[in-house]
């Protein structure tokens, strides 16, 4: 029988005040930091025991299963942010509730933004989001929480400098090791001060007298296309607009490109040529928007269909998506599934076999654990490629990677741009999956569990930052 399931979006965002960290969220600082070396397990036995073990599922039988996945992380916090900076009250249906999108709300509320949310009426309860613009304060002292949330820690130091004052931006221990240095130098460029001076990352403070005079700039965004976003998002608001270049193509374009297309949706006039994105001054229209569900948290389901056999349909996002839905779908056709994409609507079906690749993921570096994890049970060598600026994510992924698949049995190389993976002999794992605090890595550490019966998954929980309610759709899909 065809197993439906939907996941309530939860609705209790308070009108003002400051979020604690929820029992679900990640521990500041816990999991491992910046760059995973290899861990010593028996000397960090105290910490697993410390933290809720997950046993990851290994069913014995194909799966058939519809499926709707929150809305979308990148939509929504790119939502959010032109929202705060628009003409006019907007409303915002159907956004995340996680972690990474309270704290953009926390965040926008610091910098004088307006937000709170109301329910619709009908048998299923969706949040809505009302945003209120931000005004200008000129003055001030605040403190903006970033959590481990690069779209907070990014976008918001641009609208941070249009409200003016002084800001000062704060986050997990992990979050002091991903790459701003890119961003921080553009800000300087444009004339903003910087406390420390030179400063490469959390925590600093941004001074603003709340007025960006922007013109030609030239980013370095190998680290993080997120660079580039954080700045298109806000040129509307600059006193010149902005011209904006890049020596070199930045990592995940098609996240770019997802910014150019709602900035265009709300009025603004950008022009996108290779290496270069030109914004004119101007208004964003207020917006009146649906954020349609998450792809990159859809793909794990897609990968377990693959390893287990059957077929699973995501309802909610199709051909027409803001999303990269046609290379996701063609990766997935390469790696050995049949994929039909619909305008509302994904399906991927299995056999359990999966096909070794060769590719290039630097457009699609969020799918990497995920098309990692399946690699680990393919029929040959693969080599995942273009990928180098996943060791600045919330951890040091190619190396976690590499040292979690190793623990059950996969030969993984570490190349300077990616990972080599040769199919292990399917032994049992020797430990736990070890998550690093990470919520891709430990959606990967559920996809192996699917072919390794046993396997436990350290810190689970850790995927509400974006994906609140991961392990019980998992367990209600593949349990």
């Amino acid at each position: 029988m065809l197993l439906k399931l939907l996941i309530a979006l939860r609705t209790d965002y308070p009108i003002r005040g400051t979020y604690p960290y929820h029992a679900s969220d990640p521990r500041p600082g816990t999991g491992g930091v910046g760059r995973c070396e290899p861990r010593n397990f028996a000397a960090e036995g105290n910490i697993l025991r410390d933290m809720q073990l997950w046993p990851a599922p290994s069913p014995d039988r194909p799966v058939s299963a519809e499926l709707t996945i929150p809305g979308s992380k990148s939509l929504t916090n790119r939502a959010l942010v032109l929202a705060a900076l628009a003409d006019g009250d907007s409303t915002i249906d159907n956004p995340l509730n996680s972690r990474d999108s309270r704290l953009m709300i926390d965040g926008l509320r610091e910098l004088g933004a307006g937000i709170g949310t109301r329910e619709s009426s009908g048998a299923d309860t969706t949040a809505s989001v009302r945003i209120s613009p931000l005004e200008r304060t000129d003055g001030g002292h605040r403190t903006v929480q970033c959590g481990l949330a690069g779209t907070v820690m990014r976008f918001l130091a641009p609208v941070a400098a249009i409200a003016g004052g002084s800001t000062h931006f704060v986050g997990d221990a992990q979050a002091e090791r991903r790459p701003m240095a890119g961003l921080l130098r553009a800000l300087e460029a444009l004339g903003l001060t910087l406390a420390p001076g030179g400063a490469a990352g959390l925590p600093y403070t941004l001074h603003s007298a709340g007025v960006i005079r922007g013109g030609r700039i030239t980013v370095d965004a190998r680290a993080s296309s997120q660079f580039v976003s954080a700045l298109l998002l806000s040129a509307p608001r600059f006193s010149d607009g902005l011209d904006l270049h890049v020596e070199q193509t930045p990592p995940a374009l098609p996240h770019i490109e997802m910014t150019v297309a709602m900035l265009r949706q709300q009025g603004a006039e950008v022009t996108a040529e290779p290496r270069r994105w030109q914004v004119s001054p101007g208004a964003v229209s207020a917006l009146d928007l649906v954020i349609e569900p998450d792809l990159s948290n859809a793909t794990p389901f897609m990968a377990g269909v693959m390893l287990t056999g059957g077929s699973i349909t995501i309802t909610g996002i199709g051909t027409e998506s803001l999303q990269p839905t046609a290379e996701v779908m063609d990766l997935f056709g390469a790696l050995g599934a049949h994929v039909t994409a619909r305008p509302a609507s994904l399906t991927v079906a299995g056999t359990g076999e999966v096909h070794s690749v060769e590719v290039d993921l630097g457009a699609l570096g969020e799918l990497v654990p995920t098309v990692a994890a399946l690699c680990a049970f393919a029929d040959g060598v693969s080599t995942l490629r273009g990928i180098a600026h996943l060791r600045g994510h919330e951890t040091d992924r190619l190396a976690a990677l590499a040292e979690e698949l190793r623990n059950v049995g996969a030969t993984v190389t570490e190349l300077d741009d990616g990972l080599q993976i040769i199919p292990g002999s399917g032994v049992g794992p020797v430990r736990p999956w070890a998550s690093y605090a990470d919520h891709r890595m430990a959606t990967a550490g559920a996809i192996v569990g699917l072919r390794v019966p046993g396997l436990q998954v350290e810190n689970i929980a850790t995927t509400s930052k974006t994906f609140p309610g991961f392990a019980e759709q998992w367990l209600a899909v593949f349990g």
